[in-house]
């Protein structure tokens, strides 16, 4: 049975998850935890749909609201159960003592019981007379960032665990071995993915490549609720979970010719925000300033879900190379300042920022163009400060250095990569512009450690470590200000506190995280390598691993994937892979079913998507594609997953 168009069910279901809240914020003052917000900015309308609704304002939840004390009637959003944390600001809010009527929207069942026991709570805190309503959410909140594309944005903080030295293997590992939060966030991911694809109706089998993806598929195959509703649904899909940290090069390289990529990479957060970026619109303004965080006016984004012009052009800075990019944004402007009636003097040959420049001003005091091309026009400064940006004419100098690393790696051992690396790890006074920060060497770090696969361990390897270590200590301690990458991995928020001791453990920290790295594949059969070690006519080059998955996935001669599990759901799928060892039975195959999601586990990038788009398309002509994840990572993000020293710890603020 044909699935209807992916992108289409995926933004209905993404305005479904709200439909509780907006028929509650009449009259009310709505709080929203971080995931809630950034879910409803890229998928839910934004703040506006809920002002439209009669909201009297929207607030973050974590924010001391003194607002609370004067409204009587308050919605809380939250993306997952009340627990820790964000129980503890509820708590806060209500026990300010005006709010009469609260209600709670939330993910599902909390720890404590279920929407009863919840109002219960939620009624003490509020104090005598007060009324509550607990509604649980039948969607989960997703950000559609791409057609393509959805993130989970309660899950950011989701990584598999690196295997240790002489752990267990895959087989041995389930959900009780793993540590407490982690087995909470699969639970949560489980509880929202049946909710997902209840919505969508669909009736999926479940594939794992890594140990953590098999626990998810092997949790979700068995959940109650989605063999139910497995039985009753008709539209057959493939979910493929694939875990990042067995390919983190694909996390951290700069391989993606790719507008979008960059963007992310180098414009600063939103506040709050873990994807969108600050676009600085000074320059539409009169105001003249050179503060890069100028808080006059307020910053443009990326996210322009009721633009269509603007979300025509994300889709192209998100699909096409860089250049075509460019063009596609030039397009854009010269159409919208032609409507406008604008003096626009066309021009052909290649775009530069200066030109998009000079096409900006035009809308600048013309507050009708203004207002109808708004969305358009962030996208376009957006372009322009990346193109300018300092840190994207060091892409370029990224990506001919991994290409260079890649041919090291072929021809000498570790060690010797290593020391070639040494003398460019500078501290901050010996550093020009081109030369790499601390925060650049820990990405070139994931990314040779990442490709190299398995290293023979020894005493050359680990005094070329050694001496790595004590350069990076070096360059970490001389830092004026420790960036806030640098913050979170050394747990330090000043250079005062910021010791060499401190320093020493989160630099010894990192490099047993990198050598853990090298072990990620070693179970695998035929995903092991990610590097092509090239020949006398070749030259070496990285092979992504979730390249190699959506080949297999869509090779027709290849019936069993060796390293693509599917998960069993009952007992007939038991007894087909029982027989299958003695008999000619087929197995389920990730290729069979019109409708593929792949699932990173553990954050992907924009190239990535790309990639499995345009790979499915060449190769499986007809089958649908989605891609779902946790996280849309940069390089820098990616090394902060990996390193930060409060990752996913127990949330238990209350």
């Amino acid at each position: 049975m044909a699935v209807p168009v992916p992108e289409l069910q995926l933004r209905r279901v993404c305005r479904q998850a709200w439909e509780p809240v907006l028929a509650r914020a009449r009259r009310a003052l709505v709080f929203l935890d971080a995931a809630s917000a950034e879910a409803l900015h890229w998928g839910g309308g934004g703040a506006g749909d809920l002002l439209a609704a009669g909201a009297l304002a929207v607030r973050a939840l974590a924010a001391e609201a003194g607002e609370a004390a004067r409204a009587a009637r308050v919605v809380f959003v939250v993306s997952g159960t009340l627990r820790g944390g964000t129980a503890a600001a509820v708590r806060r809010v209500l026990g300010q003592g005006a709010a009469r009527h609260c209600v709670l929207v939330c993910g599902g069942e909390a720890e404590g019981g279920g929407p009863a026991e919840l109002e219960e709570t939620l009624r003490r805190w509020m104090g005598e007379g007060g009324r509550a309503e607990v509604v649980l959410r039948g969607p989960p909140l997703l950000a559609p960032v791409s057609a393509e594309l959805c993130l989970l944005p309660a899950l950011t903080a989701l990584l598999p665990p690196l295997p240790g030295p002489g752990g267990p293997g895959p087989a041995e590992v389930g959900l009780s071995t793993l540590p407490t939060e982690l087995r909470a966030a699969v639970r949560a991911l489980v509880g929202d993915l049946d909710a997902l694809f209840t919505a969508l109706g669909l009736r999926e089998e479940s594939f794992a490549v890594g140990p953590l993806s098999r626990i998810i598929a092997a949790e979700l195959a068995g959940y109650a609720p989605a063999r139910n509703r497995r039985r009753m649904a008709t539209s057959k899909a493939s979910v493929v979970f694939v875990d990042r940290t067995l390919d983190l090069a694909g996390a951290v390289g700069h391989h993606g010719d790719n507008l979008a990529e960059k963007i992310l990479s180098v414009l600063p957060k939103l506040p709050g925000h873990k994807t969108d970026v600050m676009v600085n619109m000074a320059e539409l303004t009169a105001l003249q300033t050179t503060d890069e965080t100028c808080s006059i006016i307020a910053p443009g984004c990326l996210s322009q879900p009721n633009d269509p012009a603007a979300k025509a052009l994300w889709e192209s800075f998100m699909n096409l190379k860089q250049k075509e990019a460019v063009m596609e944004a030039r397009r854009h402007l010269v159409e919208a300042a032609s409507r406008e009636n604008l003096p626009i003097k066309m021009s052909m040959g290649e775009v530069t920022p200066e030109q998009l420049s000079s096409y900006i001003q035009l809308f600048r005091n013309n507050l009708k163009a203004l207002e109808n091309h708004c969305g358009l026009l962030q996208l376009v400064v957006a372009t322009v400060q990346t193109l300018k940006h300092p840190q994207t004419s060091k892409w370029d100098n990224f990506l001919a250095f991994e290409r260079l690393l890649l041919q090291t790696i072929g021809e000498s051992e570790m060690p010797g990569v290593l020391n070639q690396l040494l003398p460019m790890i500078k501290s901050y006074n010996e550093r020009t512009k081109d030369d790499y920060t601390c925060e650049d060497f820990l990405v070139l770090l994931v990314y040779m450690y990442s490709v190299v696969g398995e290293i023979k361990s020894g005493k050359e390897l680990d005094a070329a470590e050694k001496e790595v270590k004590k350069a990076l200590v070096k360059a970490i301690c001389d830092e004026p200000e420790p960036s806030p990458l640098l913050q979170k991995i050394t747990g330090c928020d000043l250079s005062l506190n910021l010791t060499s001791q401190k320093a020493t453990d989160a630099v010894d920290d990192i490099f047993r995280s990198l050598r853990d790295i090298t072990r990620a594949r070693m179970h695998m059969k035929q995903f092991n390598a990610i590097h092509n070690p090239g020949s006398n006519t070749h030259q070496a080059s990285y092979k992504p691993l979730l390249k190699q998955v959506v080949e297999e996935i869509c090779n027709p001669d290849q019936p069993d994937p060796v390293d693509i599990e599917h998960m069993s759901s009952g007992l007939t799928d038991l007894l087909k892979t029982g027989f299958s060892m003695f008999m000619k039975v087929n197995r389920p195959h990730p290729g069979d079913h019109p409708l593929l999601i792949i699932f990173m586990v553990g954050g992907v990038t924009v190239s990535e998507v790309k990639m499995v788009k345009d790979l499915v398309a060449t190769r499986k002509p007809g089958t649908q594609v989605i891609v779902l994840s946790s996280a849309l990572l940069t390089p820098h993000s990616a090394v902060e997953l990996l390193f930060a020293a409060d990752r996913l710890q127990p949330d238990t603020d209350i």
